[in-house]
């Protein structure tokens, strides 16, 4: 039983600075992809960033240069680390990880908010 459990949102002050974490458990092989989306109210839920087990990674326009994707593949935890955030990234970040058979695992989900 795969389980996703993300950390570390909350409120922060425009051009300020948050890392949320993500533990991803239950899969014997590890996961191959693993990923950040978030989902603003009444808005779809998109990509943020992901990276490979290979350490590839893809981030979306809006967040290149600002935000950092990493991950230990021994803990199988990902990480993002968010500068200069703004009050646009206020919405509800969400971990996706894909498992050895690439099948896709999201985790509850946890707010940040970027006041302005």
């Amino acid at each position: 039983q795969v389980q996703v459990v993300e950390s570390g949102g909350g409120l922060v002050q425009a051009g300020g600075s948050l890392k949320l974490s993500c533990e991803a458990s239950g899969s014997i092989f590890g996961f191959n992809v693993m990923g950040w989306y978030r989902q603003a109210p009444g808005k779809q839920r998109d990509l943020v960033a992901h990276i490979t087990i290979g350490g590839d990674t893809n981030y979306a326009d809006s967040v290149k240069g600002r935000f950092t994707i990493s991950r230990d593949s021994d803990k199988n935890m990902v990480y993002l680390q968010m500068n200069s955030l703004k009050p646009e990234d206020t919405a509800a970040y969400y971990c996706n990880v894909l498992d050895w058979r690439n099948r896709g695992y999201w985790g509850q989900g946890t707010q940040v908010t970027v006041s302005s």
